[in-house]
């Protein structure tokens, strides 16, 4: 009686454990972890079709799963600096609750691996954006004449810019894109800026820092680059605008210059027919263009 009463008691406490699960999202990391004996799988589109009926049996019992990207060439970092043995399944479940903690990660939500793993890899691009730019930023120290910390200020800066736009943005779901060259390499941000039925703008944390990050970094460094706004609402066209960075600050670009970014192929510089029911305009003042208390650099 009481063995079943304790086996009872570990069922229920087993649906009280969150798990985290590391994800190979693509061919290539699978094979990397083929080279392990402990690792079982020898086929990738097995391996995700097993994760998948793990995640299902786990949600149907009430367990919460969150998944990580794990990373072969971290994961055998990870091992070298702790003194594991990579070939060992203790090692693998060390580095996936360590990524738990610090790594990109999203929760199971019962939708289909094929769904997730994009959403998974974003998630992962956006950390790895952020983390890029924050880094660059605190080695930007101090300005040689007033001692401030020029990361930080930009970062306010930066703050201070995207509240100006959300708040003279048209009501509606706002899509913000912001991309910066020579830093040295481009990053793109992107920013979703969604407006609920109170007219509440509902941003992401995570989003919202690296977009600020990267916005901050063009400002801090005097980078190349520029922020686009599309802005959609029921029943009207779509509206286009956006900005080019110019020294610490933004400058409106003209109607025809959002028209001509929007219909140029990146790839090509080949010209795209315009989208119909969208209208390329000049960005709402944003006011005075007034930096925040401090040194300006």
């Amino acid at each position: 009686m009481a063995r079943t009463d304790h086996r009872a008691l570990r069922r229920v406490l087993r649906r009280e454990i969150a798990g985290t699960i590391g994800l190979l999202t693509d061919e290539h990391d699978f094979r990397a972890m083929r080279r392990y004996r402990t690792f079982t799988f020898d086929d990738h589109l097995t391996y995700l079709h097993q994760i998948e009926a793990l995640l299902r049996t786990r949600a149907s019992e009430g367990t919460h799963t969150t998944l990580a990207l794990f990373d072969p060439e971290e994961y055998a970092e990870f091992c070298t600096h702790t003194g594991l043995d990579p070939d060992a399944s203790a090692s693998r479940t060390r580095f996936t609750a360590e990524l738990a903690a610090t790594g990109p990660t999203i929760p199971y939500d019962g939708r289909p691996l094929t769904d997730l793993v994009p959403d998974l890899v974003d998630e992962a691009v956006r950390q790895a954006t952020w983390e890029y730019a924050s880094t660059l930023l605190a080695r930007l120290g101090p300005c040689p004449t007033c001692g401030e910390d020029i990361g930080r200020a930009a970062f306010t800066r930066a703050s201070h810019l995207l509240t100006r736009i959300l708040d003279t943005a048209p009501p509606g779901d706002r899509h913000l894109v912001c991309s910066i060259s020579g830093s040295p390499e481009t990053l793109v941000t992107v920013l979703h800026a969604d407006q609920d039925t109170e007219g509440t703008t509902q941003l992401d944390e995570a989003e919202t820092l690296e977009f600020t990050s990267v916005l901050a970094l063009g400002l801090a460094t005097r980078s190349p680059g520029g922020l686009v706004m599309r802005t959609s609402t029921p029943g009207t066209p779509d509206r286009v605008y956006g900005w080019r960075l110019r020294g610490d600050s933004l400058a409106p670009l003209t109607a025809g210059e959002v028209f001509d970014a929007y219909c140029t192929d990146i790839e090509s510089g080949d010209l795209i027919s315009p989208e119909s029911d969208v209208d390329y305009c000049a960005p709402p003042d944003l006011g005075t263009q007034e930096k925040p208390p401090g040194h300006h650099h």
